[in-house]
């Protein structure tokens, strides 16, 4: 069953954005960066969202990547689904940090869970198919709402969301055009999805 090793940004300082990394999350080669000219602007159609255990845990992440120079974009607070907030890093990626707890149950840390990619697509029912026809099981299925892959020995969960639905998640217009900045890399194979992002093999 295909894995996902790990995802690529597209940035256009590796510096930064590796220094923002360590500083914000700390998640290893989970996530890592190569230098692009590629032009985007507006929403990229994608969040990476961090799943973690406590409300305190939301508040260190999201404190530490305001402090490494990422931007405020929804404010964290509680939900009826928990409690989280979304910030910009300095090279565009949107992240979400939330629980899906609305107490602490021990002191504040800041170990992740889970990483989820979170695509947004034109058609989920399509695009489900799609990565169904290569390899992928699901896991969770919301019709043509929300899909969750079951990637056993990824590193990284998949899952495909609605292009206006994640952007108002996120907080943010979906308009937005040019390169995703994305790239998936995984032992699927490379390929580009119906909605343009990219995967590569990861001995590439």
């Amino acid at each position: 069953m295909p894995a996902i090793d790990h995802v690529i940004l597209q940035v256009s300082d590796t510096s930064e954005a590796d220094l923002f990394l360590k500083s914000a999350f700390d998640l290893g080669d989970a996530v890592q960066v190569r230098e692009s000219p590629d032009a985007t602007s507006g929403f990229r159609g994608f969040t990476l969202s961090l799943v973690v255990s406590q409300p305190s845990t939301v508040d260190s992440l999201v404190a530490a990547a305001l402090q490494a120079g990422a931007r405020e974009v929804k404010p964290v607070r509680k939900s009826f689904w928990g409690y989280g907030g979304v910030v910009r890093a300095p090279d565009g990626t949107l992240w979400k940090v939330a629980t899906s707890s609305k107490k602490d149950t021990g002191v504040a840390t800041r170990q992740v869970d889970e990483v989820v990619l979170l695509l947004g697509v034109a058609d989920v029912k399509a695009t489900k198919r799609f990565y169904v026809d290569r390899g992928l099981d699901v896991g969770k299925s919301f019709g043509a709402k929300y899909v969750e892959f079951d990637t056993p020995g990824s590193r990284l969960k998949l899952a495909l969301y609605g292009r206006r639905a994640l952007a108002k998640d996120a907080g943010v217009p979906e308009e937005g055009t040019g390169s995703h900045r994305i790239v998936v890399a995984g032992d699927a194979g490379s390929f580009t999805d119906p909605d343009g992002f990219a995967w590569q093999s990861t001995s590439a």
